[in-house]
């Protein structure tokens, strides 16, 4: 393990900037690993980094999870011979998630919302174990129980023997967790707001969808609909999430899987606005939210928005992006134009990327060379054919093959015709339409934005919508880290509560990533918590010389290594060294 630094000219200045690096051997070969970006390890990040981590955990170290600090005990002599280590479990990942359950208070929540249950059952607790598992290692509650959890310090954290946890307690627990959704969001607005001075002021809002493995026969909510992970043959729910201009999450809602994108704006506006009010916020949008009457209703109640029009809308504007003039720089590779159809009341920007158009060309290009394939093929076959066909199934043959490559299907004139030297026969004739490829020339990388917010400019305009990869990242992450999906729950309820539990965990991973950043570590929250996992504890048992019946019992955390070393250090966090060990392992000890 070893620092290894790279220099960057920026700004007038050098700039060393400083990585923490391995040596690992992979199919007979060494090769360099890069643990973790530190930055430029300067006096003013380091303080940073520590200011941050006084106000995520609020204290030094977590003390009261752990032995208090003791005098130094008198001395006895222990068997060096047999000496022994037991109980190795994960403790950093499990730790880690922990930490960012209390800086976000969701300890301190849960245990006022979730009261325990009967047999002294820590509802709070169990919450703690669904979310913090979902960040770690995503997985069944059957899973949780029967193998995670036993393999993990977070019983010795949360006090929570993995000898009586079982999976029905856990199902039970995502009951209790759903009806306080609004108010755990509710608090975590105004906590992230805390830590990381978020403003509310945009607003991202987008959809996704995630499927069930089996027919949810009993969930009302399960409806085969449109598809984003395609998987059509499975029924689906909509999930759509609020997140801010940094990403962070402020809400979500679900809907039932066929429900169009367009019908949820108005409940999802509403139910913000009633819960934090009617404050000037900018609402961000795709084009699959943007229909004049969703637009048409934004404006009439007087709110702010940037939105992308429907595909269509460039044929309205052709003109203007035909003209070569009042075009600017956006990005390197984006142009935009501005268009003010009523002051201070509605402007259009239309906008050009020479990435997307690229894109566009080759998807038109492949669907346009399976379509002529196919077109030359059936027209050999239509000539070459000894026996008369009819027309019923070729017509049925090019639907099918127009539907497959529909984004080429509008750039052919196809014509079945009689064949008058052969009867009942067929012939085709086709040819390119020179209207379409023109108007493809045009359009290709094109879109249009639309927005109501006074004295924007095209750039201003750009900036805040492209903001809606905040919310796209959101979904990504949950889906491939989070594991959203599939979904295996039959319940509605406990449909409902999976997502949530997967949001609750999205906050959690958001806000390591947010600290990670201010502590110069990249943005890359699961590279983290794989280097925390290896942190492990264990009890070191050392039998007594004087009495070998009796023995000492040590529960410790591993010291962690360099590199584990520097990440700790850089994020303001000091491990304990010993933890308290449970009544019942202690009793359990001493019958082995």
């Amino acid at each position: 393990m070893y620092l290894r630094h790279t220099s960057r000219h920026k700004d007038g200045k050098d700039h060393v900037y400083w990585q923490l690096v391995r040596s690992v051997r992979r199919n007979g070969k060494v090769r360099q690993e890069i643990v973790a970006y530190l930055g430029e390890l300067d006096a003013e990040g380091r303080a940073t980094a520590r200011a941050l981590a006084r106000r995520i955990t609020g204290r030094g170290d977590q003390r009261e999870l752990f032995e208090e600090a003791a005098p130094v005990p008198k001395s006895v002599e222990v068997r060096l011979d047999q000496i022994r280590v037991e109980r190795d479990r994960s403790f950093g990942a499990v730790w880690l998630g922990w930490v960012l359950w209390q800086a976000l208070g969701l300890d301190r929540v849960c245990r006022e919302l979730l009261p325990r249950g009967r047999q002294g059952m820590n509802w709070a607790n169990l919450a703690a174990v669904l979310v913090i598992a979902r960040l770690c290692e995503p997985s069944s509650e059957l899973h949780i129980a029967e193998d995670w959890f036993r393999r993990t310090a977070l019983e010795d954290i949360l006090g929570i023997p993995a000898s009586r946890l079982y999976d029905e307690q856990l199902y039970r627990a995502l009951d209790k967790l759903l009806p306080h959704k609004e108010a755990l969001e509710e608090h975590l607005k105004q906590r992230l707001g805390e830590l990381f001075a978020v403003e509310y002021d945009l607003l991202l809002y987008d959809l996704t969808s995630t499927y069930f493995e089996g027919e949810a026969a009993y969930n009302p909510l399960a409806q085969r609909g449109y598809s984003r992970d395609h998987r059509p043959d499975c029924k689906q729910v909509n999930i759509a999430v609020i997140v801010t201009r940094e990403g962070i999450p402020l809400g979500h809602e679900v809907f039932a899987g066929n429900v169009s994108d367009v019908k949820t704006l108005k409940q999802i506006v509403e139910s913000v606005e009633r819960r934090y009010g009617k404050a000037q916020r900018i609402w961000v949008m795709d084009r699959g939210l943007s229909s004049k009457k969703n637009v048409a209703w934004l404006e009439q109640e007087g709110r702010l928005y940037v939105v992308a029009t429907p595909r269509s809308e460039w044929k309205r504007w052709r003109a203007q992006f035909e003209e070569p003039s009042g075009w600017q720089v956006l990005r390197d590779d984006v142009e935009g134009k501005l268009c003010v159809v009523e002051e201070g009341k509605l402007s259009i920007v239309l906008c050009r990327s020479a990435q997307r158009r690229r894109k566009e060309q080759a998807m038109h290009q492949r669907f346009a060379a399976r379509i002529d394939t196919a077109l030359k093929k059936l027209e050999r076959r239509l000539v070459r054919s000894k026996q008369p066909l009819e027309r019923a199934p070729i017509e049925r043959q090019l639907g099918r093959l127009l539907q497959r490559n529909s984004r080429a299907a509008a750039r052919y004139q196809i014509e079945l015709i009689d064949d008058a030297t052969v009867p009942a026969t067929v012939r085709l004739q086709w040819s390119v339409r020179a209207d379409w490829e023109r108007a493809a020339e045009i359009s290709e990388g094109c879109y249009v934005l639309r927005t109501n917010v006074a004295d924007c400019t095209a750039q201003q305009t750009w900036q805040t919508y492209v903001q809606l990869t905040q919310a796209e990242a959101a979904f990504r992450i949950h889906k491939s880290e989070l594991s959203i999906r599939p979904v295996w729950h039959w319940k509605e309820r406990r449909v409902r509560s999976h997502i949530l539990v997967c949001f609750l965990a999205y906050v959690l991973w958001k806000t390591l990533e947010q600290w990670q950043s201010k502590a110069g570590l990249g943005n890359s929250p699961r590279t983290l918590l794989e280097e925390f996992e290896r942190i492990r504890s264990t009890d070191v048992v050392l039998p007594l010389t004087q009495n070998p019946a009796r023995e000492l019992r040590l529960r410790c955390v591993v010291r962690p290594d360099k590199a584990q070393a520097i990440l700790l250090q850089r994020m303001g966090l000091r491990l304990p060294e010993r933890i308290r060990i449970a009544e019942d392992d202690l009793r359990r000890a001493s019958k082995m």
